[in-house]
């Protein structure tokens, strides 16, 4: 299927939702958020989640649509943001997905293979182990089995890991064997990758937004979810990068390390988003740090448009 549509990607902090609001003010478009954690309500601080009068601007989709109580996948991802590429082209307006999951850009771009839906039993047999032997040692189990995956997910990224050995031990094949080979094609939708010169601009940005999200009260956001007798860190809600650090920071009743925590975890997930951008061949880099970024954002987007608005 063509994918009549613009895609804005970049990692943490790089300037997506300023720039999504520049080719608003540009073009007419409506903006699908590709991010695997501002689906979930209640949880606005620390997703960096746009403001009311942000989202005031310019139609928002696939943000606030599921109870942190809930899960979401890339299949869901796809099946939703297909449906809505093709409505908002129904209005006659541009899609715009922006966003920093990258594996739902990949889903988007590559399509998924079908995978065995989640199986409590193994679910609740991993977490058992976990809890005896620790993430990193179920790490080193997936990298006998699966070390493709492995290579890309730090031993402490639970939720993936979980995932993976499920698959494989409902299936007996590594979950990289369902991921299409297919590689992006003349028909991918062009996809502006807001990419920093310097790291160290980028490490700066997020530690500033971190300070930014404590000032802005992410420990009291915390303590209300915590609050709920349904929400646990197990959940992929409450495993995203810096509620995963304020929610142990609670158990712990030590806050005083949570910021160096909340920016190392960051960090980590910038370098991941970047490493995924780069395995994108078709993908156009903007240097998000250098000066006129965001009008080059917006001249690279407008060069775009009138072929996708007539195709």
């Amino acid at each position: 299927m063509q994918l009549r549509c613009l895609c804005v990607a970049g990692p943490t902090a790089a300037g997506k939702t300023a720039a999504a609001l520049a080719i608003a003010r540009a073009l007419p478009v409506e903006i699908v958020s590709v991010d695997s954690a501002l689906v979930y309500r209640g949880m606005d601080i620390g997703t960096a989640k746009p403001s009311a009068a942000e989202r005031a601007q310019v139609p928002h989709h696939l943000i606030d649509i599921l109870d942190p109580a809930q899960s979401y996948s890339a299949a869901q991802f796809l099946a939703d943001a297909t449906r809505l590429i093709e409505e908002i082209r129904a209005r006659g307006r541009l899609p715009l997905l922006v966003g920093g999951t990258m594996l739902y850009f990949k889903a988007l771009f590559e399509g998924l293979d079908a995978m065995p839906p989640a199986d409590a039993a193994i679910r609740a047999a991993l977490d058992a182990e976990a809890a005896a032997r620790g993430w990193p040692a179920l790490h080193a189990e997936l990298a006998r089995v699966d070390p493709v995956t492995a290579a890309r997910l730090p031993s402490g990224d639970a939720q993936r890991i979980q995932r993976a050995l499920e698959v494989f031990r409902l299936t007996g094949r590594p979950i990289s064997s369902f991921h299409r080979e297919r590689a992006e094609t003349p028909d991918t939708p062009p996809l502006l990758a807001l990419e920093p010169a310097s790291r160290a601009w980028l490490h700066e940005r997020i530690a500033q937004r971190f300070a930014q999200m404590l000032d802005a009260g992410l420990v009291d956001e915390v303590r209300r979810l915590r609050a709920r007798a349904d929400l646990h860190p197990g959940l992929p809600s409450m495993r995203c990068v810096g509620y995963r650090q304020a929610w142990e920071a609670l158990d712990a009743d030590n806050l005083a390390a949570l910021p160096e925590r909340g920016i190392a975890a960051t960090r980590q997930l910038a370098k991941r988003q970047l490493t995924w951008l780069r395995g994108m061949p078709r993908r156009e880099t903007l240097a998000c740090d250098e000066a006129g970024a965001i009008a080059r954002v917006v001249e690279r987007a407008m060069r775009h448009a009138d072929a996708l608005l007539r195709s």
